[in-house]
């Protein structure tokens, strides 16, 4: 993509996001680092000082309503046309761009770095590179097992290691979020809507393999997201197909909420501590007996609740998508879903199916001038959304 032939004007949030911008176009190759060496900090101004970053309440207090409610959208957009990518980010600053499917075009000489160049903040670039059936890179750098095989054949320190190593060439890449690792509980057959994608049937074997698998990929500066909140490993369906439910809401306490218990709670080690956001939560669309109603949890209250509450979590809270899965799609066209989304509590709507972002904007912008959505809620999300992108800090 050629270089506009006139600068634009650096506003306030561009220079505040200059760190983050660094951290984007400094990731060395694959290999560049010496064999046997610590791994360098990511190039950020959080590196050099807490005091290097400017503070997120002033941050987001001079965006303007729009610019705020465009960094909680994450929109999928096609791998295989780069120049679309960059002209949505161009004309809606959304926060984030999800890339899915097969095509790796804009996974491709450094394409991903002209996306960033007309962001004013820092886009979010999200994959689920998970390994087995579900990853991004495997045409370009190599297959990554499933999360049942590393489970079964690796050791903890062999998961974290080649979770680093994948880290590496996601950045170089231009990746900045993966949407991984599942921390779902179940013993599925391995074709099942988790199954193999599950580290097993074990909550602290979950545990376990899923810290090893985050922290390798943290280490390098790669933001994870554990999925999908409260557990979909023991649901009675695929909810990409329809509604699906989970034993009661007292029965996941007992198994499948443990590795969020374990992992991101106050004193948990992936857990949100002094500002430093590094690894969000994926809610899912699933129907819990004893937690909610006549919704999925992705738009009910209730869920956002347990997990901020219950289990004390202050990161980055995301919707799985809210675009392709028929326990959505069913019943809501995707602007009701996204506004149902952002009111019930969670910080990021992400949809993989694209479209027209602008007219989705419009009725967001309608829906926070008459409350539907709070404000103070809405600044809190915000925050939350820019500290996991590294342009400021909370508090």
């Amino acid at each position: 993509m050629s270089a506009p032939t006139r600068r634009p004007r650096r506003s306030r949030l561009a220079l505040a996001g200059a760190a983050a911008v660094l951290a984007l176009l400094t990731v060395p190759a694959p290999g560049a680092q010496a064999a046997g060496s610590a791994p360098a900090p990511p190039l950020t101004g959080e590196n050099l000082g807490p005091d290097r970053l400017p503070g997120c309440a002033a941050v987001v207090g001079s965006m303007t309503p729009r610019e705020r409610l465009a960094q909680r959208l994450m929109v999928g957009v096609d791998a295989a046309d780069p120049a679309a990518t960059a002209a949505t980010v161009r004309t809606t600053q959304v926060g984030g761009v999800f890339i899915g499917g097969n095509a790796t075009d804009l996974l491709r000489d450094q394409e991903l770095r002209a996306v960033q160049a007309v962001a004013r903040i820092p886009i979010a670039v999200a994959v689920d590179d998970e390994g087995g059936r579900v990853q991004r890179i495997d045409e370009l750098d190599g297959s990554l097992p499933s999360a049942r095989a590393m489970a079964a054949r690796m050791s903890p320190d062999e998961v974290h290691r080649t979770a680093a190593e994948r880290a590496d060439r996601l950045l170089a890449r231009g990746v900045t979020m993966n949407m991984a690792p599942t921390v779902d509980v179940g013993e599925q057959p391995a074709g099942s809507v988790i199954g193999d994608r599950s580290f097993g049937a074990d909550a602290e074997k979950v545990t376990t393999f899923a810290l090893a698998f985050a922290e390798g990929q943290r280490e390098r500066g790669l933001f994870t997201v554990l999925k999908h909140f409260p557990g979909h490993g023991h649901a009675n369906g695929d909810s990409h197909r329809g509604r699906v439910s989970t034993p009661p809401l007292a029965e996941l306490r007992e198994l499948d909420l443990l590795p969020y218990a374990n992992l991101v709670g106050p004193d948990g080690p992936l857990s949100s501590r002094e500002g430093r956001d590094r690894t969000g939560v994926m809610v899912g669309h699933l129907d819990v007996p004893g937690l909610t109603d006549d919704l999925p949890t992705s738009l009910t209250p209730a869920a956002y609740r347990l997990l901020r509450e219950d289990y004390g979590f202050d990161g980055l809270v995301l919707t799985d998508d809210l675009g392709a899965m028929r326990a959505v799609t069913g019943r809501f066209d995707l602007p009701e879903a996204v506004e149902r989304a952002l009111a019930a509590g969670a910080d990021v709507a992400l949809w993989s199916t694209g479209g027209e972002v602008a007219p989705l904007l419009d009725d967001l912008e309608a829906a926070l001038a008459a409350g539907r959505l709070d404000a103070g809620a809405n600044d809190t999300a915000v925050q939350r959304v820019l500290s996991a992108k590294g342009v400021c800090g909370r508090s």
